[in-house]
């Protein structure tokens, strides 16, 4: 019996889709997030827990770099079942220092709310920074937005959203997306570890795959992985770029060298990281 592609048992799969074991520190890579986060509440003027939506985890950390400024969205990770924004405050302080105000989004998580209201709530968080930029000063005409593993899933989506059908908003909403270490094919994870908690059904696994949708935002898009990921991470971002590509999406697919999970992170929002510097200029 074939669970899904190659894999013949749950342990094989779940293996594929654990991305501690093809990391060097997990453990101690999450824990140096939080530990820098904290030093960035900090240091960084802050507008926290602004909501931008009506229930209770709908609430974004805003980190204004200047008025005018342009603005970058970062949607986490955690296989949509763990972390909140305030663990990646980390994320702003490259981009402050950029010039560039960064919305940190905090969402729900599974299973107390499906994956479907996650993604409702990611494109609510989206559509609300940018009727709001003027509030905070930011420039709603240069909005960036950028997501680390199922936040690479949640953009990937709001890049699927009829924005002048569905909210009254052009297509050219966002400028440009980066997703790092994404997932976008969500046929495995009924038959994996993660189904307790993420409780999909077959209507959403068809639903929300991003590799099977029509990329319907005017976006320049950037799909990154590490090189050091297991062969279904590096497969999922490699498949669903080239699908997005033939659908007419511009997109770059790039693989950093020796890079896991976690570190394709840091590098990416290093201080001194070109290709966050071609995302947000």
């Amino acid at each position: 019996m074939r669970l899904y592609r190659g894999f013949s048992d749950q342990a094989s799969l779940d293996a594929a889709y654990d991305p501690a074991r093809t990391a060097v520190d997990a453990v101690g890579m999450m824990a140096g997030w939080q530990t820098r986060s904290a030093l960035a509440l900090a240091r960084l003027e802050g507008q926290l827990d602004i909501r931008y939506g009506p229930t209770v985890a709908e609430h974004l950390d805003i980190f204004p770099a200047g008025s005018g400024a342009p603005v970058h969205i970062f949607i986490h990770g955690g296989y949509w079942r763990r972390f909140a924004a305030r663990d990646f405050a980390w994320i702003a302080e490259p981009l402050v220092a950029r010039g560039i105000t960064a919305v940190i989004v905090n969402y729900a998580l599974c299973p107390e709310v499906s994956l479907s209201e996650i993604v409702r709530q990611a494109r609510a968080s989206i559509a609300w920074c940018h009727g709001n930029a003027e509030r905070f000063g930011g420039d709603a005409g240069r909005l960036t937005v950028s997501g680390h593993s199922a936040g690479g899933h949640l953009v990937a989506m709001a890049l699927a959203t009829d924005w002048p059908g569905s909210y009254g908003l052009p297509a050219t909403l966002v400028r440009q997306a980066l997703t790092v270490s994404g997932l976008f094919d969500l046929r495995p994870f009924p038959y994996s570890y993660l189904q307790p908690a993420l409780q999909l059904t077959t209507a959403e696994v068809l639903a929300l795959s991003p590799i099977d949708l029509a990329p319907l935002a005017e976006t320049r898009l950037t799909v990154v992985v590490g090189s050091a990921e297991s062969s279904e991470f590096r497969r999922q971002s490699r498949d669903f770029a080239a699908a997005w590509q033939k659908g007419g999406m511009p997109c770059h697919f790039a693989e950093l060298a020796g890079a896991d999970h976690f570190t394709a992170l840091d590098r990416l929002f290093a201080q001194e990281s070109p290709l966050l510097d071609a995302l947000v200029g």
